[in-house]
């Protein structure tokens, strides 16, 4: 017991010190999941050998952390979102993307990824880590651009759509008797959800108390929502699924009792999520990475970003610009959206657990995967500040002018500078009046998708 606590306080130290580390990045652009991550790596059983994932306790925490990730991200996703006209481009563009892996996989003949770690490898290479989106989104109030509403609706598809793959094509069970369960335990969720019309009546008195107390100091609705987590994963886990849909299901509900939010609520399930379960999986899972084994082979590391980044980022670009809810954006917030649809670490990391648990991946190669799609959050805010840096100054319109003639390259380059400088003094100022405003800077997503011709707009009101 005592080198379990050992492990956990080391864990929820690396958990405080992560904001601070974060924001030493100008404009907090890196996740601070990526410092736990890869803290947890290299403080684990491959390292420095202090944290130790392997006893029931923190095996435990951190399951319930993920538990308590994927109830959050549930619970951000409305239902009308992905029904909606957004919504179901979003999800034939995740289908065409699925077969798109399938293929892919298949056709390469990777002799490490056959049989179920290849079905994984497929579903891993269309996942969103939109449960990591979702809150960024909300703090930097982009949920109503055109960048946050695209974000959301292809993000929530890239992620609700794997765990359901995952339940239907990584089950020991036949692919019949695995959609019977399934739609036994949706059915028992949808019970869960609207009541019977018998007890309609209790059930609207249980919303009624729930949302009239949700600030109690009993902690009633808090427990009632732990409760109705932990009882979904169970049950999830009773019918042979991975407890990924069972906290996912557990959003959903949650939703249906809360169908425009309940803010009191809200802040209570974050504070337990994550104030301590949440940073807390990611550091204990980084601890089961083996950074030496996933960089010895850097041939399947950028293999596998490269394959993300053609599943996943060409058919979210592609559909972006076909789509008529889509068509008008930016090329740069087409471009934005497409970045962060390629983000995929969360669910890597519970695919490769499911995986190697079962036997069929080893635990190098789940380090390699988890360690790439770790790579893909860190490189996307990156990406988006080259990306607010370059647009304005057009290269591929310089580029066209001078193989044409209609300037040299000393001109165009000139011009290019020119409009960088221009750029970056404008945002510079959009980042000051922002700090101004609400104590915190603009990041370059955040100026992208705010970006209104040659002046940005900061509007900081949430809707």
């Amino acid at each position: 017991m005592a080198s379990q606590l050992l492990s956990l306080s080391v864990a929820m130290l690396v958990a405080a010190l992560a904001p601070f580390v974060a924001s030493v990045v100008p404009g907090r652009a890196i996740p601070e999941v990526i410092f736990l991550v890869f803290a947890g790596a290299l403080l684990g059983p491959y390292g420095a050998d202090v944290i130790r994932p392997s006893g029931g306790t923190l095996s435990l925490i951190s399951e319930l952390g993920m538990a308590f990730l994927f109830l959050m991200a549930g619970y951000e996703i409305k239902p009308p979102e992905l029904v909606g006209p957004l919504g179901r481009h979003a999800s034939i563009c995740w289908g065409i993307s699925m077969v798109v892996a399938i293929a892919l996989v298949s056709l390469a003949g990777f002799k490490r990824f056959t049989g179920m770690a290849g079905i994984a490898f497929a579903i891993m290479l269309t996942t969103t880590a939109y449960g990591t989106l979702a809150p960024i989104m909300r703090a930097r109030n982009l949920t109503d651009t055109p960048v946050g509403r695209a974000v959301t609706a292809y993000g929530a598809t890239g992620e609700v759509l794997p765990v359901i793959a995952v339940a239907l094509l990584l089950s020991t069970r036949s692919l019949v008797a695995t959609v019977i369960v399934l739609v036994a335990f949706l059915l028992v969720c949808v019970r869960i959800a609207h009541l019977s019309k018998s007890t309609a009546r209790l059930g609207a008195r249980f919303r009624d108390f729930v949302r009239s107390g949700a600030g109690a100091s009993t902690q009633t609705p808090l427990r009632l929502v732990v409760l109705l987590l932990v009882f979904l994963v169970f049950l999830a886990d009773v019918f042979g699924f991975d407890s990924v849909l069972g906290a996912f299901a557990a959003g959903f509900v949650l939703r249906v009792f809360f169908p425009d939010g309940n803010e009191e609520l809200e802040e209570r399930i974050e504070a337990i999520g994550n104030g301590f379960l949440i940073p807390a999986f990611f550091v204990i899972s980084g601890a089961g990475i083996d950074l030496a084994a996933a960089f010895s082979d850097p041939g399947l590391l950028f293999l596998f970003i490269g394959l993300i980044l053609v599943v996943r980022g060409v058919s979210v670009a592609i559909s972006l610009h076909v789509n008529p809810e889509t068509r008008g954006m930016q090329s740069q917030e087409r471009f934005v959206t497409t970045a962060y649809c390629v983000m995929a670490l969360p669910l890597v990391v519970a695919i490769t657990q499911i995986v190697v648990d079962a036997g069929a991946m080893t635990t190098q190669d789940a380090s390699v995967l988890v360690t790439a799609g770790a790579i893909t959050v860190l490189v996307v805010p990156i990406l988006t500040s080259a990306v607010r840096v370059a647009a304005p100054a057009h290269p591929v319109h310089a580029l066209s002018n001078i193989v044409s003639g209609k300037e040299n390259a000393n001109e165009a380059l000139a011009r290019q500078r020119q409009a960088i400088r221009a750029s970056r003094r404008r945002f510079e100022a959009a980042r000051a009046r922002r700090k101004r405003e609400l104590g915190r800077g603009l990041s370059s997503v955040e100026y992208i998708a705010r970006h209104d011709g040659d002046e940005p707009t900061d509007s900081s009101n949430r809707t």
